[in-house]
């Protein structure tokens, strides 16, 4: 199965059969982010988080002062 990444736009292919293939088929909601991509946007949350200037926005205000 073709994918493309939603923030390069490169074009991957995976296995047709694959649990992400089937996720992506199933559901269009669903959208596929390449392994690099993934990656940096890992990297660069766990650097905000570590500033302490980063807060997860939350839509039920009783779990943002719990949390």
């Amino acid at each position: 199965m073709r994918v493309q990444c939603v923030i390069c736009d490169e074009i991957h292919e995976i296995p047709d059969f694959s649990p992400e293939a089937k996720k992506l088929r199933n559901r269009p909601i669903h959208t596929y982010m390449c392994d690099e991509c993934y990656e940096r946007v890992t990297e660069k949350t766990l650097e905000r988080l570590e500033t302490g200037n980063f807060e997860f926005r939350r839509g039920n205000h009783s779990v943002e002062e719990e949390f």
